[in-house]
């Protein structure tokens, strides 16, 4: 790396390239940093917004506990005092009706089947299908296979679409059938491999929690996520922070370093390019330089997704809303794929009205996302009506869509992601980080783009041609 271009460029303002650029800050505090946005506002898929009186978030609404990176940093950044957990945890998931999921579903749930059988989620034969599992051997799997193959050859095809596909589908709002075991839930060939089955083996690998009240999974802040996405951009120094900054091509500078081109011409050279953006604009960015790297970037797919907020009057939502929302089995073919009751389970938007968040959007089906915010609106109250018999006029509702927000982990995914680490091994000074590679979750992109920094302050202090190259792990 040459002497003369000392500047770091971070390209892209959610949480991984904010995370990235506050880790670098504090490291090394001399360096010269500019952070690009293409949008108007920073922060990706955290959106904290003002509906009915209240900070909702309508993207990305919590932590994963058990990450240290991402609870460390809310307490580094002076925000360990907000972080919350839910009043309510109870989720349920919509089959022919509302049925509640058995607790620590994915660790095997504890104390036989008997919340299974109560929940009805499966019917008789389901459960018959389902008991094979703990009397039949098991061993991993040797290749990477789809969620789907081990649930539905393990428990059966009504496990998989009553249970397995909505909770983890859901999360990438995807298909388990495509998605890969290996990096989305390697808990699963983990459990096989001890030979006793797939629930006898999540509850080895997971021990059962101690006495007394279990610790949350998930947290968030009082005032909403938005407020890390504040704090982030505060604690910067000197960093130069654009937004509506746009990069148009990325190339090698023949004395070592990088040259950002923006959209109006202006140039950048950096010593370090850390690129904190989806899959295909990072193929976009790289196709010149990195033909390789560029074409496994863009084999990463995508799924668009929506979240409609509601509010209601108390007296117009039948029941009282005891837990924290549901899932919809996709069975049901229905326009949404879950519905959080936010009011009900996080404190600090309980308030006059009831709010409720319902996300759209899969990867094999976007015709929802074509809709107009009316008739997307329409199409989610009809939901509404059917699984909650919810047929009152809201009090406000609003649409907020997330393009291409989520990639999608086909199978082969942790070894497309090594091979786009070998193509980068012979571009010192460029660092991919983000969803796109090790986990779409708040905490994990916290965790990729903290290494990503950590990356870039041995890659400035090491002798040129160091080969400091790689994804952020």
């Amino acid at each position: 790396m040459s002497t003369e271009s000392p500047r770091v460029v971070v390209v892209g303002a959610g949480i991984t390239g904010l995370a990235a650029a506050h880790r670098l800050a504090a490291a090394a505090p001399g360096a010269d940093m500019t952070v690009l946005e293409a949008e108007q506002r920073i922060g990706g898929k955290i959106r904290t917004e003002q509906f009915a009186g209240r900070a909702l978030d309508v993207g990305a609404e919590a932590l994963l506990a058990r990450v240290p990176d991402a609870i460390g940093l809310c307490r580094e950044l002076g925000l360990g005092e907000d972080l919350i957990a839910p009043v309510s945890d109870r989720p349920y998931v919509w089959t022919d009706r509302l049925r509640p999921l058995p607790p620590r579903l994915m660790a095997g749930a504890p104390g036989g089947a008997a919340a299974l059988l109560r929940s009805g989620i499966l019917s008789p034969a389901g459960l018959a299908r389902a008991s094979l599992d703990l009397v039949l051997p098991s061993r991993a799997p040797v290749h990477d296979v789809p969620i789907g193959r081990i649930v539905r050859n393990r428990l059966g095809s009504q496990a998989y679409q009553r249970l397995v596909d909505p909770l983890l589908g859901g999360i990438h709002a995807g298909s388990c059938d495509e998605l890969s075991a290996a990096a989305t839930a390697p808990q699963l060939g983990a459990a096989l491999g001890r030979g006793r089955g797939l629930v006898r083996g999540l509850r080895e690998l997971v021990p059962a929690p101690a006495p007394g009240a279990p610790p949350p999974v998930f947290l968030t802040l009082r005032g909403g996520l938005g407020g890390l996405v504040g704090e982030l951009r505060s604690r910067l120094g000197d960093a130069e922070l654009r937004t509506g900054a746009t990069v148009r091509a990325l190339h090698r500078r023949p004395a070592g370093g990088w040259t950002v081109t923006l959209d109006d011409g202006e140039e950048l050279d950096a010593g370090v390019v850390m690129l904190a953006v989806p899959a295909h604009v990072a193929a976009r960015l790289l196709a010149a330089e990195l033909p390789g790297a560029a074409c496994e970037l863009s084999a990463i797919s995508y799924a668009s997704v929506a979240t409609i907020a509601l509010s209601y009057r108390p007296g117009s939502v039948p029941g009282p809303l005891q837990g924290s929302g549901f899932l919809v089995s996709r069975e049901q073919r229905r326009t949404i794929t879950a519905c959080t009751w936010s009011s009900s389970k996080w404190a600090q938007l309980a308030g006059e009205s009831v709010l409720l968040k319902c996300s759209v959007g899969h990867s094999r089906d976007r015709s929802a996302l074509d809709l107009e915010d009316e008739a997307l609106v329409d199409a989610v109250r009809a939901d509404l009506a059917t699984s909650m018999g919810l047929r009152a006029e809201p009090l406000e509702q609003r649409v907020f869509r997330f393009e291409s927000a989520l990639p999608q982990y086909a199978v082969g995914h942790r070894d497309r992601v090594s091979r786009i680490e070998h193509a980068l091994r012979g571009a010192p000074g460029l660092i991919l980080c983000g969803a796109a590679y090790r986990g779409v979750g708040v905490a994990s992109c916290i965790v990729d783009g903290r290494a990503a920094a950590d990356r870039a302050v041995g890659f400035l202090g090491a002798a040129a041609g160091d080969g400091a190259s790689l994804i952020s792990q």
